[in-house]
Protein backbone atom coordinates (compact mmCIF):
# COMPACT_ATOMS: atom_id res chain seq x y z
CA UNK A 1 0.00 0.00 0.00
CA UNK A 2 1.00 3.17 -0.36
CA UNK A 3 -0.02 6.70 1.11
CA UNK A 4 -1.50 9.03 -1.35
CA UNK A 5 -2.73 12.42 -0.57
CA UNK A 6 -5.02 14.08 -2.93
CA UNK A 7 -6.34 18.23 -3.19
CA UNK A 8 -9.83 19.05 -3.35
CA UNK A 9 -11.43 21.94 -4.82
CA UNK A 10 -14.53 23.43 -6.16
CA UNK A 11 -15.80 26.90 -6.77
CA UNK A 12 -19.08 25.90 -9.22
CA UNK A 13 -22.43 24.56 -8.65
CA UNK A 14 -22.70 24.12 -5.37
CA UNK A 15 -18.76 23.46 -4.19
CA UNK A 16 -19.31 21.93 -0.86
CA UNK A 17 -21.79 19.40 -1.86
CA UNK A 18 -19.17 18.27 -4.86
CA UNK A 19 -16.28 18.13 -2.49
CA UNK A 20 -18.42 16.30 -0.14
CA UNK A 21 -19.43 13.74 -3.06
CA UNK A 22 -15.98 13.37 -4.26
CA UNK A 23 -14.98 12.40 -0.94
CA UNK A 24 -17.37 9.61 -1.40
CA UNK A 25 -16.00 8.48 -4.73
CA UNK A 26 -12.77 8.64 -3.58
CA UNK A 27 -13.84 6.19 -0.88
CA UNK A 28 -15.20 4.03 -3.57
CA UNK A 29 -11.62 3.73 -5.39
CA UNK A 30 -10.98 0.18 -6.38
CA UNK A 31 -8.16 -1.07 -4.37
CA UNK A 32 -8.10 2.35 -2.18
CA UNK A 33 -9.21 3.40 1.20
CA UNK A 34 -9.98 6.58 2.18
CA UNK A 35 -7.81 7.13 5.42
CA UNK A 36 -8.64 10.53 6.53
CA UNK A 37 -10.52 14.07 5.11
CA UNK A 38 -9.47 17.50 6.11
CA UNK A 39 -12.10 20.22 7.54
CA UNK A 40 -13.08 21.65 4.18
CA UNK A 41 -11.70 25.50 3.69
CA UNK A 42 -13.16 28.65 2.36
CA UNK A 43 -10.17 29.94 0.02
CA UNK A 44 -10.09 32.87 -2.83
CA UNK A 45 -8.95 32.29 -5.76
CA UNK A 46 -5.27 32.37 -6.96
CA UNK A 47 -4.23 33.83 -10.44
CA UNK A 48 -7.33 34.41 -12.31
CA UNK A 49 -8.79 36.48 -9.54
CA UNK A 50 -12.25 36.93 -10.88
CA UNK A 51 -14.14 34.30 -9.82
CA UNK A 52 -16.25 32.93 -6.66
CA UNK A 53 -14.20 31.76 -3.64
CA UNK A 54 -13.08 28.16 -3.88
CA UNK A 55 -13.99 25.65 -1.06
CA UNK A 56 -10.94 23.07 -0.53
CA UNK A 57 -9.88 19.91 1.34
CA UNK A 58 -7.48 17.11 1.40
CA UNK A 59 -7.64 13.28 1.77
CA UNK A 60 -5.48 10.60 2.75
CA UNK A 61 -5.45 7.34 1.04
CA UNK A 62 -4.31 4.28 1.38
CA UNK A 63 -3.75 2.46 -2.35
CA UNK A 64 -2.55 -0.43 -4.45
CA UNK A 65 -2.86 1.89 -7.45
CA UNK A 66 0.24 3.22 -9.79
CA UNK A 67 0.66 7.04 -9.40
CA UNK A 68 -0.75 7.35 -13.27
CA UNK A 69 -3.41 4.87 -12.53
CA UNK A 70 -4.86 6.80 -9.26
CA UNK A 71 -4.63 9.78 -11.42
CA UNK A 72 -6.51 8.70 -13.91
CA UNK A 73 -9.25 7.48 -11.73
CA UNK A 74 -8.90 11.39 -9.94
CA UNK A 75 -9.40 12.59 -13.77
CA UNK A 76 -12.73 10.18 -14.25
CA UNK A 77 -14.34 11.74 -11.00
CA UNK A 78 -13.63 15.12 -12.50
CA UNK A 79 -15.02 14.74 -15.39
CA UNK A 80 -17.99 13.25 -14.50
CA UNK A 81 -18.49 16.21 -12.05
CA UNK A 82 -18.49 18.10 -15.33
CA UNK A 83 -14.71 19.23 -15.30
CA UNK A 84 -14.29 21.58 -18.37
CA UNK A 85 -10.27 22.87 -18.61
CA UNK A 86 -11.12 26.14 -20.73
CA UNK A 87 -8.01 27.89 -19.33
CA UNK A 88 -5.04 27.71 -16.48
CA UNK A 89 -7.11 28.44 -13.08
CA UNK A 90 -10.29 28.45 -14.69
CA UNK A 91 -13.39 28.44 -12.54
CA UNK A 92 -14.34 24.36 -11.83
CA UNK A 93 -16.66 21.97 -10.79
CA UNK A 94 -14.00 19.69 -9.58
CA UNK A 95 -10.69 19.84 -9.36
CA UNK A 96 -8.47 16.38 -7.46
CA UNK A 97 -4.98 16.96 -7.65
CA UNK A 98 -2.83 14.02 -6.67
CA UNK A 99 -0.57 15.86 -4.41
CA UNK A 100 1.92 13.04 -2.65
CA UNK A 101 2.68 9.30 -3.57
CA UNK A 102 4.66 8.19 -0.27
CA UNK A 103 7.64 10.06 -1.29
CA UNK A 104 8.16 9.62 -4.75
CA UNK A 105 9.53 12.53 -6.87
CA UNK A 106 8.34 11.80 -10.61
CA UNK A 107 8.34 13.84 -13.43
CA UNK A 108 6.42 12.78 -16.80
CA UNK A 109 4.10 14.54 -19.37
CA UNK A 110 0.83 13.18 -17.49
CA UNK A 111 1.90 13.84 -14.09
CA UNK A 112 4.76 15.53 -11.93
CA UNK A 113 5.32 14.60 -8.00
CA UNK A 114 5.34 15.73 -5.67
CA UNK A 115 2.63 18.44 -6.92
CA UNK A 116 4.34 21.21 -8.36
CA UNK A 117 3.14 23.87 -6.69
CA UNK A 118 1.40 22.31 -3.54
CA UNK A 119 4.23 23.91 -1.60
CA UNK A 120 2.87 27.81 -2.26
CA UNK A 121 -0.65 27.03 -1.59
CA UNK A 122 -1.67 27.86 1.98
CA UNK A 123 -5.12 26.51 0.46
CA UNK A 124 -3.46 22.84 0.52
CA UNK A 125 -0.76 23.03 3.35
CA UNK A 126 -3.20 24.13 5.44
CA UNK A 127 -5.83 20.82 5.03
CA UNK A 128 -3.01 18.83 4.62
CA UNK A 129 -1.37 19.77 7.70
CA UNK A 130 -4.38 19.10 9.85
CA UNK A 131 -4.85 15.42 8.58
CA UNK A 132 -0.50 14.68 8.13
CA UNK A 133 1.09 17.24 10.71
CA UNK A 134 4.53 15.81 9.58
CA UNK A 135 3.74 15.91 5.93
CA UNK A 136 6.86 16.37 4.36
CA UNK A 137 7.36 17.35 0.76
CA UNK A 138 10.27 16.26 -1.14
CA UNK A 139 12.33 19.02 -2.20
CA UNK A 140 10.84 21.52 -0.32
CA UNK A 141 11.09 20.69 3.14
CA UNK A 142 8.42 19.89 6.20
CA UNK A 143 5.11 21.45 4.53
CA UNK A 144 4.97 23.27 7.90
CA UNK A 145 7.53 25.41 6.88
CA UNK A 146 6.57 25.88 3.61
CA UNK A 147 2.89 27.40 4.83
CA UNK A 148 4.77 30.12 7.08
CA UNK A 149 6.09 31.69 3.51
CA UNK A 150 2.05 31.01 2.41
CA UNK A 151 0.86 33.58 5.42
CA UNK A 152 -0.58 36.11 3.13
CA UNK A 153 -3.21 33.43 1.40
CA UNK A 154 -6.55 33.44 3.08
CA UNK A 155 -7.89 30.20 4.16
CA UNK A 156 -10.89 30.13 6.43
CA UNK A 157 -11.55 26.34 7.92
CA UNK A 158 -15.39 26.27 7.75
CA UNK A 159 -17.73 23.67 9.41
Amino acid sequence: MTRAYVGLGSNLGEPRAQVNRAFDELARLPRTRLVCRSSLYRTAPLGHAAQPNFINAVAALDTELGAEELLGELQAIEHRHGRRRSFPNAPRTLDLDLLLYDDARLSSPQLVLPHPRMHERAFVLQPLLEIAPLAYIAGHGPAAACVAACAGQKTERIA
